[in-house]
């Protein structure tokens, strides 16, 4: 579970990005944040994943404070997280394979194991037989496929898509969404930012955010298709 309790995020000479946040994210749900660009959505994945400390409230997560936790703490912590962002991140002088290699490189993962990984990565995203061309030469949405792949290849726990599907058509936007549910139905918490709530017949938890402040926590939502 994820517990924000009056949470504050201030950034020198900036207001206040979150004002009071207090939630709870439980493992295996679903979760949309919304909100306008500006509202403190991408500030909030930033708190909740530890790649930034919020200025005052608390963040729990599996029991530790991440607000006062120890960097060594949170290097374990991160490892539970996959991220996923609006522009990929990817390295275009290394192929779909050495992209998904990477983050198993950094955890000291490598041989039989780690190429299990990666082709099960892959396979699961659709780009198996993809593993050897460069990103450049895919398209968005498949772009988008390959940073999904390099964000589960270390099996996280928790996975965060900041905007993921900002850039896409709807055909592509719908198939990166699929990915995502399924990820969430086999136990996985997957987090979305987005600027509109997509209209999907599933269960799922919605937050809004508008100017740092809470102001939808919808414990659990159903919408059905128009």
């Amino acid at each position: 579970m994820i517990r924000f309790d009056q949470v504050y995020k201030r950034y020198p000479g900036y207001q206040e990005a979150l004002q009071n946040i207090s939630l709870e994210i439980l493992p295996g749900e679903l979760v949309f944040v919304t909100g306008a660009s500006g509202a403190g959505k991408s500030t909030l994945l930033k708190v909740l994943s530890s790649i930034e400390k919020p200025s005052s409230g608390t963040v729990i997560f599996e029991n530790f404070n991440l607000a006062q936790a120890k960097d060594t703490t949170l290097n374990k912590i991160r490892k539970k997280f996959g991220m996923v962002f609006q522009d990929h991140k990817l390295l275009y002088d290394r192929n779909c394979y050495e992209n998904v290699a990477l983050p198993l490189a950094v955890n000291n993962i490598f041989g039989e194991e780690a190429e299990k990984r990666i082709r099960a990565a892959l396979d699961k995203v659709g780009l198996l037989n993809k593993e050897r061309m460069m990103p450049i030469t895919l398209s968005g949405g498949e772009q988008q496929r390959l940073a999904i792949a390099r964000a589960i290849v270390c099996r996280p726990s928790i996975i965060i898509a900041d905007e993921p599907t900002g850039n896409l058509d709807k055909g592509y936007a719908n198939d990166i969404m699929n990915i995502f549910f399924s990820f969430q139905q086999v136990g996985v918490t997957v987090i979305i930012s987005t600027h509109e709530l997509p209209n999907i017949p599933m269960r799922f938890k919605h937050i809004h955010l508008e100017n740092g402040q809470l102001k939808l926590n919808q414990q659990s939502y159903d919408q059905l298709p128009a």
